[in-house]
C-alpha cells in the first residue's frame, strides 16, 4: 500500500492528547509496515520531531508563514496526496481532505467537533478568533466525515457517541485504545523522590489529582474525611493552566491542598509514583489516559464511572458518580487506611496498564487501512490488489514546488 498520514502536529511544537497519539502511533506503524510506502505530510512551522526515518518513509513539507497557512495547507496536501497516488490517506487530527482515488481514514478522537455549534463553544472564550477556529473545525469535520471510508476513535464509548451524534453506521467506526507513553513508569529511586518532594515542599503524604478535572467534588469529599486523616495527608493538584476553579485556591488556603502549575513531565511521573492515590472524578473522557498513567506508576486509582473511564480502568479502579462526594470520600478513606486494599488496587492497576501499548494500537490502525480498502463501494479485487502491490518509483521522491521530500 501507499499510505499517507497528516503529521502536522509533529511540526507545530504542540502538546496534548492528539500530539501524543500521533507522536507514538506513527513510529510504531512505520516499524510494523516495512513493506508499505509511507508518506508523512508536515509543514515548516517548527522542526519536525521524527528523525532517522527508514527508506520506505518519505516526508513532504508544506510552507508555514502564519495561522492562515494551516488552512491553505489543507488543500495543498490534498493536491500533493493526489500526485503521490495514495491508496489510503489517514488524518489523525479529527478532519482532513484526501484525493478521490484514496481510501480516507479519519481519527475522530471524540464527538466534540461534530456537536451543534452552541455546545462546541460552551466553556471556551467567546472572542472572534476562537469562534472562527471552532466554526472552521466544525464545518471541516462534518464535511470530512461524509467523505471518510472509515473512522477511528479512542474508545467504545466515543465510538457509540460519534455514531449517535453524527448518525454514522457503527460498522464504519473502529475503537483503537491509546496507551501510556514509554517514559511512564514507577519511580523508586529515593534520591529522585526526595528531590521532587523538596522542590515542591511536600511535607505530608498526598493524594494526586488534576486540578482541571472536577476538583469541586474532590474538595467536598476531602472535607468529609475524619479530621485526623485530613491532618496527616493533603491533596496535590497539578494543572497545565493556572485558571483552576476557585475551590482549589480555597483548599490551598485551608491547608488541605497544594497547586502545582505545569510540573515537568519527569516531576509528574515522580508525583504519580509517590501518590497514595490518584483521584480522577472527571465529568467526561473520550479515553482518560491519566487513569493508565497513574496505574503504570503504581498509584491506586479512584475515578468517575462515566464515559470511557470504566472501559479504560477495566475493573482495576474504585469508581463513583462524578458528583458523589460521599462515595468518593469512602474510597479515599479505604485506600488511605487499608494497606491491603491499596496494594490490591496498585497490583490491579499494574496489570491493567500492561494491556495497552502503542505497538498494539499501531497494528490495529494498520488493520483499519486494509478494512477501509474493503469498505470502499467502488473497490474490486483487481483494483485492490493493484493498489496494495503498487511500488514507488524514483520520481515519487523528487521535491515538488509545494512540498519537499526528505528521508
Amino acid at each position: 500500500m501507499r499510505i499517507g498520514i497528516d503529521v502536522r502536529y509533529l511540526s507545530h511544537g504542540l502538546v496534548g492528547g492528539v500530539h501524543t497519539y500521533i507522536k507514538h502511533f506513527v513510529p510504531a506503524l512505520i516499524e510494523l509496515a516495512p513493506e508499505h510506502q509511507i508518506y508523512l505530510y508536515a509543514d515548516t512551522k517548527r522542526p519536525f520531531e521524527l528523525k532517522a526515518l527508514p527508506e520506505h518513509v518519505t516526508v513532504r513539507y508544506f510552507p508555514w508563514k502564519n495561522p492562515a497557512s494551516s488552512v491553505g495547507n489543507d488543500f495543498l496536501m490534498w493536491q500533493q496526496m493526489e500526485r503521490d497516488k495514495l491508496d489510503v490517506a489517514h488524518f489523525p487530527a479529527n478532519y482532513g481532505f484526501g484525493p478521490r482515488q484514496a481510501r480516507i481514514v479519519i481519527t475522530l478522537h471524540d464527538a466534540i467537533n461534530i456537536l451543534p455549534m452552541p455546545e462546541i463553544i460552551r466553556g471556551h472564550p467567546k472572542n472572534p478568533r476562537t469562534i472562527a477556529m471552532m466554526t472552521y473545525l466544525h464545518v471541516c469535520s462534518k464535511a470530512a466525515l461524509r467523505r471518510a471510508d472509515l473512522l477511528i476513535t479512542a474508545s467504545e464509548h466515543a465510538r457509540r457517541e460519534i455514531a449517535a451524534v453524527g448518525r454514522i453506521d457503527l460498522q464504519k467506526i473502529v475503537a483503537v485504545h491509546h496507551a501510556p507513553t514509554p517514559d511512564m513508569g514507577r519511580v523508586t529511586e529515593p534520591a529522585r523522590l526526595d528531590a521532587v518532594r523538596h522542590s515542591y515542599e511536600l511535607s505530608r503524604p498526598f493524594v494526586l489529582a488534576d486540578g482541571l478535572k472536577n476538583p469541586v467534588v474532590l474538595v467536598r469529599a476531602w472535607r468529609r474525611l475524619p479530621a485526623a486523616l485530613r491532618a496527616s495527608r493533603q491533596i496535590v493538584f497539578f494543572a497545565r493552566r493556572p485558571d483552576v476553579l476557585p475551590i482549589v485556591h480555597e483548599a490551598v488556603k485551608e491547608g488541605h491542598a497544594r497547586l502545582l502549575v505545569r510540573p515537568s513531565r519527569a516531576d509528574l511521573i515522580a508525583l504519580y509514583s509517590m501518590a497514595e492515590a490518584f483521584v480522577f472524578p472527571s465529568w467526561i473522557e473520550g479515553f482518560g489516559i491519566p487513569v493508565l498513567e497513574a496505574m503504570i506508576c503504581g498509584a491506586p486509582v479512584i475515578a468517575a464511572d462515566n464515559s470511557a473511564i470504566p472501559e479504560v480502568a477495566g475493573g482495576a479502579a474504585l469508581l463513583a458518580n462524578a458528583e458523589d462526594d460521599a462515595t468518593i470520600a469512602q474510597h479515599i478513606t479505604r485506600v488511605l487506611t487499608d494497606p491491603a486494599a491499596a496494594l490490591r488496587f496498585r497490583e490491579l492497576g499494574y496489570a491493567r496498564a500492561a494491556q495497552f501499548s502503542w505497538r498494539s494500537a499501531a497494528q490495529r490502525i494498520l488493520d483499519c487501512y486494509y478494512q477501509a480498502m474493503q469498505f470502499h463501494p467502488s473497490d474490486d479485487s483487481t483494483g485492490t490488489q493493484a493498489a496494495r502491490s503498487h511500488e514507488p518509483s524514483r520520481s515519487d521522491k523528487i521535491t515538488t514546488p509545494l512540498a519537499g521530500a526528505v528521508k
